[in-house]
């Protein structure tokens, strides 16, 4: 229970508080003009400023975290273990990791250290103690995870800002899976260990695929895609094995010739000789049949022709003419007989060449084709080694694909294990839900109550073990409306006070902003109001809200419940001063 929260500045408002009901009220004066707003008096505020105390942070610039309240120190007057204490916490930052503690700590977990005068805690110190004492949580050095934690848990006893007030399981909208399912079956009653166990299996299944992902994105240079299903990469081991295989009898039968290249070069020449002779002999041969077409062609011609060619066209020569012309055909035909003589040795000479060539071209064919031969069977060092290198390869490949093959083989039976943990675990998360069925029962009967108060109709609180461990939702029939949504949080939250009020140790407490009654109908804000004293009283907690004046439906209460008679500070806009911190920034 809080008694009081102070701070060391004067213009700051002191509130204190009592057991059972208690109001915080903003109020708005008719002279305040239209830029005063109540929503800057500092009701939000004080909740930060308990959070702050209880171990939490500054969230943002403003508010406490404002350069205006830097150095400020906040306290705040509660029992704890049943003893009144003043825990006080300073904004400057240096100063926020630690909390002095004024009153007696005998029995608490761990003991503060005097420093200056003073009893002081670190910051993660004073939420264990407060863990310990408040929900009894055990006192663990070692960091464990998916636990329950104070700061996690006073959250739904304490909803801080309107983010808070979206659905009763959570206290903030990025809150993860795992931490409203071990909080809230912690705050049941319920086994919240089943919960953590379960978000460790989860764990483990993703860090396998994470690794799988990884080895495949890591090793993608190897030369062939060795992913798959199992049976795949069994097909693919029995592919590359037959390559091996082809591969070492090839290496076994490779000769390796020392003087390979020059063989090489030795072939290139001979074929570069026999193609210049080849082309000679295609030249000459060309050559030869012109000369032989020549000689057998040719004709002398005589002095008749000439006569007759004469006569024919009517002109008869004279015998001088005739004379000559039979001088001529005797030089004519010297020359004949003389061209003839030289054609006739061209074309000896031709075949003489053509011959020899072919006899070259023979020779030369044959000493490249022992040369080719040589190369045929056998290689040079060079092509014996790359292929050495493609042999390793493949076996380094074959060793590859073994040890994905033993790796899935190990990732599915990991699956297959963690199929059968998870399993195992829900169905211990049902049996013992079935043998905590009374507690269970317990706060579901208290939410209907709660619910049926409000709308005389009951509510519902649904508990349910499934695939990813507990769900939790709440239904009202009259479900739709902003006020009703925010009703579901105000019923789930007054249960867990009713619920634990019953526990010890307990917070015992219960604190609402305004938000809570945002959208709601007066008529139910009334009955909230007056259900949240009758149950805080009967049940020894303290509940606080924060209100605005023109929230207050009082029209609506009954005339035997004083509302004023609860309110405990009253915040205004008249002044600067009327604030909580009494000044502005």
């Amino acid at each position: 229970m809080i008694h009081a929260v102070r701070c060391n500045h004067a213009s700051f408002k002191t509130v204190e508080f009592r057991p059972g009901f208690n109001v915080v009220l903003a109020d708005r004066t008719e002279d305040s003009g239209r830029r005063d707003s109540r929503n800057g008096l500092g009701k939000s505020t004080l909740i930060e400023i308990i959070h702050f105390c209880l171990g939490g942070s500054i969230p943002t610039a403003k508010g406490l975290g404002s350069r205006n309240i830097r150095g400020w120190a906040f306290s705040l007057e509660l029992t704890l273990a049943n003893k009144i204490i003043t825990v006080t916490r300073n904004t400057e930052d240096k100063l926020r990791s630690q909390v002095a503690i004024y009153g007696d700590t005998t029995n608490w977990p761990i003991q503060p250290k005097q420093q200056e005068g003073k009893k002081v805690l670190s910051l993660e110190e004073w939420k264990a103690v407060l863990g310990n004492l408040t929900f009894g949580l055990t006192i663990d050095n070692e960091a464990k995870k998916y636990k329950p934690t104070f700061r996690g848990l006073i959250s739904y006893f304490i909803r801080r800002g309107r983010d808070a007030f979206s659905t009763p399981f959570e206290h903030h909208p990025k809150q993860p899976g795992w931490d409203k399912q071990v909080n809230n079956a912690f705050l049941l009653g319920l086994a919240w260990e089943e919960a953590r166990d379960l978000q460790l299996l989860k764990d483990k299944q993703k860090l396998i695929a994470d690794i799988k992902k990884l080895k495949k994105d890591t090793e993608a240079g190897v030369a062939i895609g060795i992913f798959g299903s199992l049976g795949e990469l069994e097909a693919l081991k029995v592919q590359v094995e037959a390559q091996l295989r082809e591969r070492k009898e090839t290496l076994n039968n490779f000769m390796v010739a020392p003087q390979y290249h020059e063989l090489e070069a030795t072939v290139n020449r001979l074929t570069s000789q026999i193609h210049e002779a080849t082309n000679k002999n295609i030249i000459e041969q060309k050559l030869l049949e012109f000369y032989q077409s020549s000689l057998e062609s040719e004709d002398e011609p005589r002095p008749e022709y000439v006569a007759r060619i004469y006569e024919n066209a009517g002109i008869e020569l004279p015998g001088l003419v005739i004379r000559r012309l039979e001088e001529v055909e005797i030089f004519h035909s010297r020359l004949i007989e003389n061209r003839r003589e030289f054609i006739g040795s061209e074309i000896k000479r031709l075949r003489r060449e053509i011959a020899s060539r072919e006899s070259f071209i023979r020779g030369k064919t044959e000493d490249r084709a022992e040369l080719l031969e040589v190369l045929k069977t056998h290689g040079a060092l060079e092509e014996y080694t790359m292929l050495q290198e493609i042999y390793l390869e493949n076996v380094a490949n074959l060793n590859e694909i073994n040890k994905r093959i033993e790796e899935l083989k190990q990732f599915e039976d990991e699956k297959s294990t963690l199929k059968i943990e998870k399993e195992q675990l829900l169905q211990r998360t049902r049996r013992d839900y079935g043998e905590r069925n009374e507690q269970a029962e317990r706060a579901i009967n208290l939410f209907s109550i709660n619910s049926r108060f409000l709308y005389d109709i009951p509510g519902t609180l649904v508990i349910d073990v499934g695939s990813n461990g507990f769900s939790f939702r709440v239904e009202i029939r009259r479900d739709g409306s902003e006020g009703i949504d925010k009703m579901k949080i105000f019923c789930y939250d007054l249960m867990l006070a009713q619920l634990w009020s019953e526990r010890d140790p307990s917070p015992r407490i219960l604190i609402h902003d305004s938000t809570i009654f945002d959208g709601v109908d007066e008529r139910q804000v009334a009955l909230a109001l007056q259900w949240a004293d009758i149950e805080s009283r009967r049940r020894g907690f303290q509940y606080i809200c924060t209100l605005n004046s023109d929230m207050v439906p009082r029209s609506e209460f009954p005339l035997d419940f004083n509302f004023d008679s609860f309110v405990r500070l009253r915040l205004t806009d008249e002044s600067e001063e009327g604030g909580l911190l009494g000044i502005r920034f």
